[in-house]
């Protein structure tokens, strides 16, 4: 199992990015996935999560109405698009996938497989 994290990098309060996270190993429509961030000196936390089709989605209280996690099962690819960034925003953001069949709440409470980081520095 591979999680490639990409997208990440430098942006003013109130821009945007897109983050991807390439998959490959198993199928990646027999599994839900999620994002989710560690900040400087604080604990990783939950994101977004996403269910295998597509139709259910979770957020995290703090990005709810700005960020949006979906899918792509034909190029097995994940995605977080963020919207109206702000500094506390930043952080180390990490893909996450399930163990087989796993729901969104599954993945959300306990994710099976961790991809590598990508940074996201938003300045004031």
């Amino acid at each position: 199992v591979q999680l490639q994290a990409s997208g990440g990098g430098l942006v003013q309060a109130g821009g945007s990015l897109r983050l991807s996270c390439a998959a490959s190993g198993g199928t990646f429509s027999d599994y839900a996935m999620a994002w989710f961030r560690q900040a400087p000196g604080k604990e990783r936390e939950f994101v977004a999560a996403i269910s295998q089709g597509g139709s259910t989605t979770a957020y995290a209280d703090s990005v709810k109405g700005r960020f949006t996690i979906s899918r792509d099962n034909a190029k097995n690819t994940l995605f977080l698009q963020m919207n109206s960034l702000k500094p506390e925003d930043t952080a180390v953001y990490y893909c996450a996938r399930s163990g087989l069949y796993g729901t969104s709440r599954q993945v959300r409470d306990n994710p099976q497989y961790w991809g590598q980081g990508t940074l996201v520095t938003v300045s004031s």
